[in-house]
């Protein structure tokens, strides 16, 4: 998350009013300043983290994997015929649609099918010289 340092910023009284004639020296102080703030916020180097890429691609491969068992199932559940004993309620679909969303995700967090880990291996893989990725 960026934060914002106070002492970064230009002051209004440093701008100069009317014409819009640059005083000496304050395209120097603003420059400068400028470079602090992208030193002090960590953007200085243009890549992001490699670690903070891979976490992110290893969160959508289980989200993916969830996301599948979901479909998979609800279609599971959709195949087992319905009873009328406890009536014909809305909510409780509602309820076990909830729960197979959660169920699901922590199913793909504990490893599930595997399928995030294959999906995580094979775009992970750095690619050859010559070839998009």
């Amino acid at each position: 998350m960026l934060k914002i340092n106070p002492a970064n910023l230009i002051q209004p009284n440093t701008i100069p009013a009317g014409g819009g004639a640059a005083v000496s020296g304050q395209g120097a102080a603003f420059a400068a300043r400028l470079e602090q703030a992208v030193q002090t916020s960590g953007l200085a180097g243009a890549a992001p983290a490699k670690g903070s890429e891979d976490a992110k691609l290893k969160a959508a491969c289980q989200e993916l994997e969830a996301v599948f068992l979901n479909m998979m199932l609800a279609r599971m559940r959709a195949s087992v015929p319905k009873t009328k004993l406890m009536g014909d309620t809305s909510g409780e679909e509602i309820m076990q649609s909830l729960l197979d969303t959660e169920l699901t995700k922590n199913m793909a967090q504990a490893g599930g099918m595997g399928l995030a880990a294959m999906l995580y291996r094979q775009l992970s893989k750095s690619p050859v010289k010559g070839q998009a990725r």
